[in-house]
Order: structure tokens, then C-alpha cells, then sequence
């Protein structure tokens, strides 16, 4: 069974590297275009790129998933089945192409958290559990009918960062699992159901990274869970902007108002929330690198 592999981030490559390791056919692999980066603005290769010149696998790079170039590649690698992960919403003249259909890896337990940002808002919600799935490509995006799923769970401290590397490697696992049910022609597909409870992920932008301290504290730690290591949750200190990886948090009622902070100069600085105090770990100030706090109240007069 031949196999185009769409993906671009660190996330896909370790399902890419299962089906190369599990002994399956790569007739090619599509992933983002080159792009510039860093002060130098060298052009930077995504890591499924890297991955798959190193392991001499063909790859593609269209600028639009639409071109007729583009196409007439894609058509001419003669996949059986086409597998995405992590990569950008496909036209239906891309995913309905192999006889064997498209399938996708999703960082969820469909039908919940569909979106672009699953992972980000399981930890910002506090769930307990997240997982994978893998399921068949169709118009809306991430509501295919469902093939498999396997349960992850997350705990009390587990930030984003955490929970995408425990995905990672499980749906890679599970992502083999589907690819050789679909080559027996041993599986079956489960409708995802639709309902009002259903919890969203969607994409997340820099307004909803900064801290409202009149949240609660079990709030505001799980919101900074949920953005680190990126895009990482931000307040403001000093007139500037302070991004906090990692904290901890106090259920003791202040007596200072909400974004008011205490701090020895030394060891701690913690900022009062409407039912606590949210202790900074792990930060970084505006202008300067990425520190713990004891490092940062060295250089900082507060």
C-alpha cells in the first residue's frame, strides 16, 4: 500500500518515522513550504522536511494545495491512502484522491476539541483526560467518521508542552495501528455525534494569552499551563511585558488588590488573583532571556 504523508511540525514526524520504522511503502511526503526565519532570515525547513531527506524520501512543497503542477504530482505518486497530521485543511480535490480515502491524526478525543489548538485548550479547561484519534477526512473540517481513539491522561502539573509530547508519541502508535487496519480492510467507522456540550478548540490569538488576575487562580494556572511553552501567557510588569512559563499557585484570600504583587526581591514574586496568589517560576521579561525567578529578581529592582 503506498502512502503520501502530509505534515510539517515536530508532532508529525513522529508518526511519520512509525510508518517508515512499521515497514510501510512513503511514496512521498507534503509539507510547508520553506520559510524565512530568525534575525537572518535564513529559509528554514520544516522538521517533517528534514526528517524525510534524511530517510531519502520524495517530498512537496506547493505554496497552494489548488495548483495544477501541484495535483498532477500528487496524482502521479499513485498513493493507496493518503495520511495527515498536523498540517493545513485540504481541498477535496487533494483528500478525496486515493482509493483508500485520507485519514487524519487529531489531538483529541473527537468529537470534543475540534479545532486548530486541542491540545492548548484541554489544559486550559483542566480537563483530566485528552487523548487521539484518527478518522476519515470529509468537508467539515474534523468531522469525519471516527476509526480509532486511545485515551491520555494529564496531570495536575502537565502543561501544553507535557501533553503534546505524551500525543505525540501515542498517536503515532495509534496512527500505525489504523493504517494496518485499513490495508486488512479491518475496521469500522463511528459517525461522531453532534450536541451543544461539545467543548471547541480554536485557534488562539495574543489577546487571549494575557492574564486577567480578576480570574480565579485555578484559572489563571491553567491558562498558563496551557500556553507554555507557546504561545505562552503574558502580564504586565513594570510597564512591560513578563511571559510566565511556569507557576504556582495559593488558595489564601489577598488582602491587595487583583494584579498587585509581593515579592522578598529575592526568592519569590507572586500576584494577587480574586481568590489567591499565582507564584511565578519560570519567566521572561521583556528585552531579556528566558529565566527562573530567583535569576530574574537578581536583575530586576521591584
Amino acid at each position: 500500500m503506498r502512502i503520501v504523508f502530509m505534515g510539517t511540525p515536530d508532532f508529525a514526524v513522529a508518526s511519520l518515522n512509525a510508518l517508515v520504522e512499521a515497514g510501510f511503502e512513503i511514496a512521498g511526503v507534503v509539507t510547508a513550504a520553506d520559510k524565512p526565519a530568525g534575525r537572518g532570515q535564513k529559509l528554514q525547513e520544516s522538521a517533517v522536511k528534514k526528517y524525510a531527506v534524511e530517510k531519502g524520501l520524495k517530498v512537496l512543497q506547493p505554496l497552494k494545495l489548488k495548483d495544477p503542477d501541484f495535483i498532477a504530482e500528487l496524482k502521479a505518486l499513485n498513493a493507496d491512502l493518503q495520511v495527515v497530521v498536523a498540517f493545513r485543511m485540504l481541498p477535496e480535490i487533494v483528500w478525496n484522491m486515493p482509493a483508500k480515502g485520507t485519514i487524519n491524526l487529531h489531538a483529541s478525543l473527537l468529537p470534543q476539541y475540534r479545532g486548530a489548538a486541542p491540545i492548548n485548550h484541554a489544559i486550559i479547561n483542566g480537563e483530566a483526560e485528552s487523548g487521539v484519534t484518527t478518522f476519515f477526512l470529509k468537508h467539515e473540517i474534523d468531522t469525519g467518521d471516527v476509526i480509532f481513539s486511545e485515551k491520555v491522561a494529564i496531570a495536575a502539573d502537565d502543561s501544553a508542552g507535557d501533553l503534546h509530547d505524551h500525543l505525540m508519541e501515542t498517536g503515532a502508535g495509534l496512527l500505525v495501528r489504523t493504517v494496518k487496519a485499513i490495508q486488512a480492510n479491518d475496521y469500522s467507522e463511528q459517525p461522531q455525534l453532534f450536541s451543544a456540550e461539545l467543548k471547541h478548540a480554536p485557534k488562539i490569538f495574543k489577546d487571549f494569552c494575557k492574564i486577567d488576575w480578576n480570574n480565579s487562580v485555578k484559572t489563571i494556572y491553567n491558562l498558563i499551563r496551557g500556553l507554555s511553552p507557546y504561545p505562552t501567557a503574558f502580564a504586565e510588569l513594570n510597564e512591560k511585558t513578563i511571559k510566565i512559563f511556569k507557576a504556582g499557585y495559593e488558595d489564601i484570600a489577598p488582602e491587595i488588590t487583583p494584579g498587585s504583587y509581593l515579592t522578598d526581591g529575592k526568592t519569590f514574586l507572586k500576584f494577587a488573583a480574586s481568590d489567591g496568589f499565582i507564584t511565578l517560576l519560570d519567566v521572561q521579561y521583556e528585552g531579556k532571556k528566558r529565566m527562573m525567578i530567583d535569576e530574574f529578581l537578581r536583575g530586576m529592582r521591584l
